[in-house]
């Protein structure tokens, strides 16, 4: 068949990538599956859930009548995504792997692997959309808003959008679901994977005691008092509530029906002095930032959008929050919000949007109470 009508499809076990790959065939592109074994150290873990995605990956392609590959980019995936994740936590960060995964991985290694097999599009079963314009490529959110994930996407470039196919970005989780059962896919009621795809289900903290040495210090209270004991930074992120330790904790002497039973939460990491500051209540000031500066800047144009008013995620699944850009050089830029953001953490994406349209971001380096 004519190259160009080939698309490389990453089938990933899921329901999302299953129907992409069908509905591609029905519109008369060859299509070629592709499973990306992205990680192998603990294969035979309980955690793991690489070999029932490629039996289903391959029971997809079987019924849909498409050629499928296994191609393994563990190293790849341990070189550019695994060792920045732990560099990261390291640094006192909370990373988003699923951003670095999507810019080097699919996008970078199985893009380059679809290229040598002679495709002309590569396809995932991600919920955003490619829009051509004026000959630019603009990614945009998904049409259903619960599930868009074109915050994940925000780093890809013109020539990364260019050869990239979102097919169920077009329709509503509900309707993917719908066309799987009628099409008789045997994933058709899969529950859809959570977490990041070397940790799987397991506990977090378990997964990180591996490769991050624990380093205990003093848990603080906003008063500066000592109420309780970390195991070490790393193993905490902004926002947090669960697994602090210090859940039964009131002042001494408090008032009963006070707000001394309001849940903890941590509130800063002071990598220098290694404590974890904690306040109580999910309203408090040190959870609240009305600034962010971010660096490592990546535009989806190519260049810096103009320095006006935007909206932006500070994390996946919030709503967009109205906020000014001031780009700076060398990749930087400011954002400040007309209204306060809660727990707005260093290594996370900030994300920039005009309305649908998804204009990149770039990585969180800090947080400020005030607008300045």
């Amino acid at each position: 068949m004519d190259g160009s009508k080939r698309v490389v499809v990453g089938l990933s076990g899921g329901v999302d990538s299953a129907v992409s790959a069908w509905l591609l065939k029905r519109e008369g592109w060859d299509v070629v599956g592709i499973f990306m074994k992205n990680w192998e150290d603990d294969d035979d873990d309980e955690y793991c859930s690489s070999r029932q995605d490629f039996i289903d990956a391959a029971s997809v392609a079987d019924v849909i009548g498409i050629p499928i590959e296994h191609v393994n980019f563990a190293t790849e995936y341990k070189d550019r995504v695994f060792a920045e994740f732990l560099r990261e936590y390291q640094a006192g960060r909370t990373p988003n792997p699923d951003v670095l995964c999507n810019a080097e991985i699919k996008f970078k290694a199985f893009l380059d692997h679809a290229m040598r097999l002679g495709a002309a599009k590569i396809a995932t079963g991600h919920y955003a959309r490619v829009r051509e314009r004026g000959g630019r490529f603009e990614l945009l959110k998904g049409l259903d808003e619960t599930k868009d994930q074109s915050y994940f996407l925000h780093r890809l470039s013109q020539d990364q959008l260019a050869k990239a196919l979102f097919p169920v970005g077009e329709l509503r989780k509900t309707e993917v679901r719908r066309l799987a059962a009628e099409i008789g896919l045997p994933n058709a009621a899969k529950k859809d994977s959570t977490g990041i795809c070397f940790i799987g289900e397991r506990p977090f903290r378990e997964f990180l005691n591996r490769y991050i040495q624990k380093e205990p210090g003093p848990i603080k209270d906003a008063h500066g008092r000592v109420i309780g004991q970390h195991q070490g930074l790393s193993f905490y992120t902004l926002g947090q509530r669960q697994g602090l330790g210090i859940g039964g904790l009131k002042a001494r002497g408090a008032q009963r029906g006070g707000g001394e039973h309001a849940p903890w939460f941590v509130a800063r990491k002071d990598l220098d002095a290694n404590t974890l500051w904690v306040v109580q209540g999910h309203d408090h000031p040190w959870l609240q930032s009305l600034a962010l500066d971010a660096a490592d800047a990546s535009w989806i144009a190519g260049v810096a959008p103009p320095a006006r008013d935007y909206g932006s995620k500070t994390r996946y699944r919030q709503a967009d929050a109205p906020c000014r850009l001031a780009a700076g050089a060398n990749g930087a830029f400011h954002l400040a919000f007309a209204q306060p953001q809660w727990a707005v953490t260093p290594g996370q994406s900030a994300v920039l949007y005009d309305g649908e349209v998804c204009l990149g971001g770039g990585v969180i380096a800090a947080a400020a109470a005030g607008a300045a």
